[in-house]
């Protein structure tokens, strides 16, 4: 195959580390290929930011040709060019949060995340843009301004993730990292019609100033086939001596090679059965069509001997949202104390921020202990309904993209919404779960919008979920049959 820009751009990452470890191109023309072609969309969405040198890109990879040619690799990712979510540190390279007190911050070192990427062999091209802080699942800030949706410019991308997602939408990265704590690996990968995976809590090492307490973010994989979110998890994944909350590497997980990735990934799912709760009695409001598009995705399902069975919601939702997650999301916010407690600080802080850490003082002790305790309620309550089902399918999101001028929906199909981020409530208890989950593409409605179904695992079963999702897309290639215009 003659190769171009075009080419190198669309072909997966299992296929780009192939071909680059047998130097059917060079590490150069691939850099070269993804520095023309962000010049030439990156402008219409602006999903990359803080974009470094082009002539030095250029000669980081020319260097990692040159490793090539001595018969030295640094890993499956050898020349990628990676742009980073940037909630991540890179060192050298301007880490914002997507907040304006941070916006000339240059970190000294880089993340866990980053390095084991690094070590695979990328080279950190820039930042994917975010909300600040990552609060809510809108991808705009003061620093760099919004995200488009690569389907339709006018309207967001989702967040935190949305740069991530609009980038590999947009072919400007071959896989991406993000990260997850109200659905920011799930809600942008449906809004931009591609993968997002968060693994069960501890899969990948949870850095940060605190350790021990926080157990509700988690870093991830986002990609526009199963294979490539499994090679990065694989990457970003296994036990780290500094967090002890951290799993033991999985073997499943560590044995994949883009060579094989797909065999690895092949499983017969007759006779496995889905628990689709969708939503939650009319718990949740859903804007006209999103639940009769995941229904008619989940029909995907049948020829593959799948049953997928309406079941009754196993806890209160009210309860989940009231009584465990705006205690435990206040809770982990009080890391803002720092910012919050000088005034010209303060003033360049977003509401939702704002709101997030002056909601900690509604809580003492004991509340977020009996937070805790209902939250253990639900896992136990989740576990008897993987007695019977394999999996739980929900959507991941109850809206579709919306205006990018807007801070979030103030409604939903006439309910209004009473927080920043209550529409995003539909990914909130698989949060608290803990288990793994997977967004996969479910198609598009009448206004060519895309939007995406969470296929929740049982806990630590990630590899299990990845091969199921790989049965899925098999079937389903929503990805590959509805690219945005490039």
């Amino acid at each position: 195959m003659r190769t171009t820009t075009n080419s190198i751009i669309e072909m997966p990452a299992w296929e780009l580390s192939g071909r680059l470890s047998r130097r059917e191109f060079s590490c150069r023309e691939v850099m070269q290929a993804y520095l023309d072609h962000i010049a030439r969309v990156n402008p219409r969405v602006n999903a990359i930011v803080a974009l470094q040198d082009s002539d030095a890109l250029l000669k980081q990879a020319a260097e990692k040709d040159e490793l090539l040619a001595l018969g030295r690799s640094s890993g499956w990712m050898h020349g990628f060019p990676q742009a980073v979510k940037d909630m991540e540190e890179t060192k050298g390279i301007v880490t914002t949060f997507g907040c304006r007190v941070l916006k000339d911050f240059v970190p000294q070192v880089d993340s866990l995340a980053v390095s084991r990427m690094k070590q695979a062999g990328s080279i950190i091209i820039g930042k994917t843009n975010v909300p600040e802080w990552g609060f809510g699942s809108h991808t705009f800030n003061e620093v760099y301004g919004a995200t488009a949706n690569p389907y339709d410019h006018s309207l967001t991308s989702g967040g935190s993730s949305g740069g991530t997602a609009c980038a590999l939408a947009m072919r400007m990265q071959a896989v991406a990292d993000g990260s997850d704590y109200m659905g920011s690996l799930r809600n942008p990968a449906a809004f931009c019609n591609v993968y997002g995976f968060r693994p069960s809590w501890g899969r990948v090492p949870n850095s940060g100033l605190e350790v021990f307490a926080n157990s509700l973010p988690t870093r991830g994989p986002m990609a526009r086939n199963v294979s490539d979110l499994a090679l990065l998890l694989s990457t970003l994944s296994g036990y780290e001596e500094s967090i002890p909350l951290s799993l033991e590497d999985d073997p499943d997980l560590k044995g994949l090679s883009p060579s094989t990735v797909h065999r690895s990934l092949e499983t017969n799912v007759k006779g496995r059965k889905i628990a689709w709760i969708a939503d939650w009695n009319g718990y949740l409001p859903m804007e006209a069509g999103v639940l009769a598009l995941c229904e008619t995705a989940l029909k995907t399902f049948d020829p593959l001997g799948v049953e997928v069975e309406l079941v009754n919601p196993p806890y209160d939702p009210a309860v989940l949202w009231n009584d465990v997650w705006l205690p435990l999301r206040h809770f982990t916010s009080q890391s803002l104390k720092g910012l919050y407690d000088d005034p010209a600080k303060r003033a360049l802080l977003k509401p939702e921020a704002i709101f997030e850490y002056e909601g900690g003082a509604k809580y003492d002790a004991g509340s977020i202990y009996r937070a805790s305790q209902k939250r253990s309620e639900w896992f136990n309550a989740l576990c008897k309904i993987f007695t019977e089902y394999d999996y739980v399918a929900v959507p991941t999101a109850q809206v579709f993209p919306f205006d990018k001028t807007i801070r979030y929906p103030k409604e939903i199909s006439g309910r209004p919404m009473d927080t920043y981020h209550r529409w995003m409530e539909v990914v909130i208890p698989w949060t608290l779960s803990g288990s793994p989950v997977v967004s996969v593409p479910a198609g598009f409605n009448d206004q060519g919008l895309p939007m995406g179904i969470q296929l929740v695992g049982k806990p630590r079963g990630d590899f299990d979920l990845l091969q199921f999702a790989y049965a899925y897309e098999t079937a389903n290639d929503w990805v590959g049959k509805r690219k945005p215009a490039l």
